[in-house]
């Protein structure tokens, strides 16, 4: 199926990279920048990924390397786009800008997927936690966040097993780039309801950042019980290109030791069926896991069971790289169903 990525920002970026070793047709870029040269120099050289080594060209109105065609447009809404004209079907927002559900409805595309958290979305996909819900009928796909990506599947596992009582997090998230290099004047911020966010307007190369988080929220999006009254979080922004972690604290009803606890975990890595849970051991820092694709890494050095009702760990992922690469599986596995779906019709 052929798809437009809209954005190629930091993550945007990451899925077109991932594009070309999962085959995922990507056949046009709709972005804001209109210096295509830039748009292709961007593609080929990331300071946190390294380079291309088959590299994009700017011809005319399109990027190519030896492998790919890639039609690039500039317009400033998805709603003025020719979807038959260039044969789209699906659609990949990766700009960022949240849309109301009647603008997402009347886009002339089989599926939109969001590469946020959207609470009118027909569904929000985590995998490791909902996947199997997905449906070819659902045109407006939220792939929910990075965070909540690595968060769910812990979370459901817990619950499953133990049920989780109440809990703490505590996002530890890497700068973005809407914060400042220097300090400068605040920072609006919609998806927290702040007008002017003073702690943004501060140096983010140069502080560490106190700030909320959506995560638990967006993991209500997709099981509602997993909200707020449950689990309390926070955030903090660090100087550091890419690599979160989340500081996890669950207390549970079933009492457990931590040898119960580690084999759970490790019999769910040796049996899942996408790159989800991975349990390390090994010293590591979060340079380490830049380029994981893994989503939620398990760190046994700090996972700990207190009076056997209280689980503490942590865990990495690569909020740029490993979160695309969830968003490339959703929409692959999406493809799959329908495709599954077309033949199942063709043969009756």
């Amino acid at each position: 199926m052929k798809i437009l990525l809209n954005g190629v920002g930091r993550i945007g970026k990451s899925i077109l990279r991932l594009s070309l070793l999962k085959d995922l047709e990507i056949v046009a870029i709709n972005e804001i920048n209109q210096n295509i040269e830039n748009i292709a120099y961007l593609i080929n050289y990331d300071s946190t990924y390294g380079k291309l080594s088959d590299k994009f060209t700017a011809n005319n109105d399109t990027i190519r390397n030896s492998k790919k065609t890639i039609k690039v447009l500039n317009h400033p809404t998805l709603d003025t786009i020719d979807y038959k004209a260039l044969g789209i079907e699906l659609i990949i927002d990766a700009s960022g800008i949240s849309q109301n559900r009647d603008f997402l409805t009347s886009l002339d595309a089989k599926a939109i997927f969001l590469t946020h958290p959207n609470s009118e979305a027909d569904i929000n996909v985590i995998l490791g936690a909902n996947e199997e819900k997905l449906q070819t009928n659902h045109k407006i796909i939220s792939t929910s966040s990075c965070n909540a990506s690595a968060l769910l599947p812990f979370l459901k596992l817990i619950d499953d097993n133990y049920k989780i009582k109440s809990g703490d997090i505590v996002t530890i998230h890497p700068l973005l780039n809407h914060q400042k290099t220097l300090d400068s004047k605040c920072i609006s911020s919609s998806d927290r309801d702040v007008k002017c966010n003073f702690e943004f307007g501060r140096s983010a190369t140069q502080n560490i950042i106190p700030s909320k988080t959506t995560t638990i929220e967006a993991c209500s999006y997709v099981f509602p019980t997993f909200n707020s009254t449950l689990i309390s979080s926070s955030s903090l922004r660090v100087p550091t290109p890419t690599v979160g972690a989340i500081n996890v604290v669950l207390n549970v009803e079933n009492s457990l030791i931590l040898e119960e606890l580690n084999t759970l975990l490790e019999k769910q890595e040796a049996t899942q069926k996408y790159d989800i849970f991975k349990n390390i051991k090994e010293p590591l820092v979060s340079s380490d896991f830049q380029g994981e694709v893994f989503s939620t890494i398990i760190d046994g050095k700090f996972t700990q069971i207190i009076n056997h009702n209280m689980i503490k760990t942590l865990i990495w992922y690569d909020n740029e790289f490993g979160y695309a690469s969830k968003v490339v599986e959703i929409v692959n596995r999406y493809i799959m169903l329908k495709s599954t779906n077309n033949q199942e019709g063709s043969s009756i």
